[in-house]
């Protein structure tokens, strides 16, 4: 069997920030740290961060007086923010700074009077931190349909913002939509869009040229993963979204010669090593990768942080 990785996969430069964040929170203040909302959609990286002294809470009012708090990658609302200075608790903001980036462009198109469009998905933890950013009322689309919908007169001025998680090819369609239905309509420039999540589509898309059969590597909550996996099934091909090795069903490898291998943008490079070694219980196994785009991009983290090693510079140092 070969396998086929695609590159770019796996975490992203936002991913990185929020994990080093907790950690280095860790090794400087000590467990516990609390984490409002899962820092990143991947259980294995929560759970990693759960056993080293994270605490995961979905509100604030489940952290204790003056206890260390992380906001997820994901964002929050300006009410939790306000909640958390009323309180006094001491907070480290790992929102990814593209996602910050949406927070100012939506901040930005309200103050300009315009009426706020935000392209994603109800729920999501991004596009709810981002709705409670803007002081304005934000309508909130998903399909075409959604923007055919919308009540408002056709020369509304209006402007979009997306969630970070959509690329440039999830967000074309709806946009074109918005331009043609209202006649004075801004938004981003597509350069703007989360790099991670088109380069990580792209690379799915160069996969499913070679690969007979796609898996994703990642969470089923993590929205970027399931869209992979989407993504290889709209080529044709068997399209698989597993969390590690162990989901690995031998069945649907029968007749399957190369097997094209990606990861969501939260999961860590060992979940794609589980999934190879569980290949190879199957049968011999020959690991390639893709040309790909080079990610060289890193964000940087807070003051406090920056001279606290991470444990495995720890154990490096030490030793």
């Amino acid at each position: 069997m070969q396998v086929i990785l695609a590159n770019p996969r796996g975490f992203c430069a936002g991913v990185v920030r929020a994990i080093e964040i907790v950690e280095r929170a860790l090794q400087r203040y000590g467990a516990p740290v609390y984490v409002r909302h899962e820092i990143v959609h991947n259980r294995h990286v929560v759970d990693t961060l759960r056993g080293k002294g994270a605490v995961f809470v979905e509100d604030l009012d489940e952290v204790p007086e003056g206890a260390m708090t992380v906001f997820s990658a994901h964002g929050v609302a300006r009410t939790v923010e306000e909640e958390a200075k009323r309180r006094n608790l001491p907070v480290f903001d790992a929102t990814c700074p593209l996602v910050t980036k949406v927070h100012l462009q939506g901040r930005r198109y309200a103050k300009a009077g315009r009426t706020l469009v935000m392209i994603g998905h109800e729920g999501h933890a991004e596009v709810i931190g981002t709705r409670g950013q803007v002081d304005v009322h934000v309508h909130l689309v998903s399909t075409e349909e959604d923007v055919a919908a919308l009540d408002l007169p056709l020369d509304t001025p209006l402007a979009y913002i997306t969630q970070t998680t959509l690329s440039v090819d999830d967000t074309r369609g709806v946009i074109a939509a918005l331009g043609d239905r209202f006649s004075d309509l801004i938004g981003p420039d597509v350069s703007e869009i989360c790099y991670a999540t088109q380069n990580r589509q792209s690379a799915v898309r160069d996969l499913c040229k070679v690969a007979d059969l796609i898996l994703v590597v990642g969470s089923e909550n993590s929205s970027n993963s399931s869209r992979l996996r989407d993504l290889g099934a709209d080529e044709g091909l068997p399209s698989y979204l597993v969390a590690d090795g162990s989901a690995i069903d031998p069945a649907w490898f029968d007749g399957i010669e190369r097997v094209g291998l990606t990861a969501g943008a939260s999961a860590p490079d060992e979940l794609v090593d589980s999934v190879i070694d569980a290949l190879r219980k199957l049968g011999p196994v020959d690991v390639s990768q893709l040309a790909g785009v080079d990610e060289s991009i890193q964000f940087g983290l807070p003051r406090e942080l920056r001279d606290v090693p991470t444990p495995t510079q720890a154990a490096v140092i030490s030793a």
